[in-house]
């Protein structure tokens, strides 16, 4: 069975984000950036049903400019087999990542597609459902739980009233969520043997995918700065204060 994982460069979560003086977008030059987290539990997944023998092969696949090979080679080093970097040096909106994934999906035909359920840059929560759309293939997002067996998989998916379990045919697309799991630390030597393993480059072009239409930003602000907190003494005046405004 194969595994195919997509993963995206995002500016690392430990960030401070700080907007462009002209509020056209956030600052990312000079900015540390790694795989989306969404991302990692992805892989991690994949990873785990490999170790249990359900899967056989994983491929990563990302879409940008050169500096995402970075990312690919954090998944190699997480375990992915091999990987496919279909490089775009422009934004890359999410229904063209999503025809580009289509696209690598019809030529490696894995059985599972795993991607996280959103990338924390722009937390669009798109990608994977339009994938799946364009694919016509079922789809299970949110999923904190994954199990794969006889052609099928058993997904529990979290939702505002609770948990939701439903079963898809293989091949799916399935979007991770927090719970699935914790990702592995990578250790060294696999990174430095991630090194090695194969990266095959290709282009939106030659997998014959048409850019969607750019999507303008119109204007990035800061959110509003907290005000101070207020310091009590014990519990007593924090419930005094409490009641003196009206909110116990």
């Amino acid at each position: 069975m194969k595994a195919l994982v997509s993963v995206k460069r995002v500016v690392d979560y430990n960030v401070r984000i700080q907007v462009k003086n002209d509020g056209s977008g956030v600052v990312t030059d000079g900015v540390k950036h790694s795989m989306n987290p969404f991302d990692e539990i992805a892989m991690e997944a994949a990873m785990r049903l490999k170790e249990k023998g359900t899967v056989t092969e994983i491929v990563a696949v990302t879409i940008g400019g050169a500096k995402c090979e970075e990312t690919l080679r954090t998944a190699l080093a997480f375990g992915a087999d091999r990987a496919i970097h279909v490089k775009s040096e422009e934004v890359v909106e999410p229904l063209t990542a999503a025809r580009a994934l289509k696209a690598v999906f019809e030529k490696e035909s894995p059985d599972l597609f795993f991607m996280g359920k959103q990338a924390i840059d722009d937390d669009a929560n798109q990608t994977g459902q339009m994938t799946a759309a364009l694919l016509g293939r079922p789809q299970a997002t949110f999923a904190s739980e994954v199990e794969v067996s006889d052609g099928k998989a058993k997904v529990t998916r979290e939702i505002d009233a609770g948990l939701e379990t439903l079963e898809v045919d293989l091949p799916a697309v399935i979007t991770t969520d927090l719970r699935l799991n914790e990702p592995r630390y990578l250790k060294l030597p696999d990174i430095m043997k991630a090194k090695k393993k194969q990266i095959d480059a290709t282009s939106l072009d030659e997998l014959g995918v048409e850019a969607a239409p750019p999507i303008k930003v119109t204007k990035t602000a800061p959110p509003p700065e907290r005000s101070k907190g207020e310091m009590v003494k014990d519990v007593d005046e924090l419930v005094e204060k409490l009641k003196s405004k009206g909110l116990v």
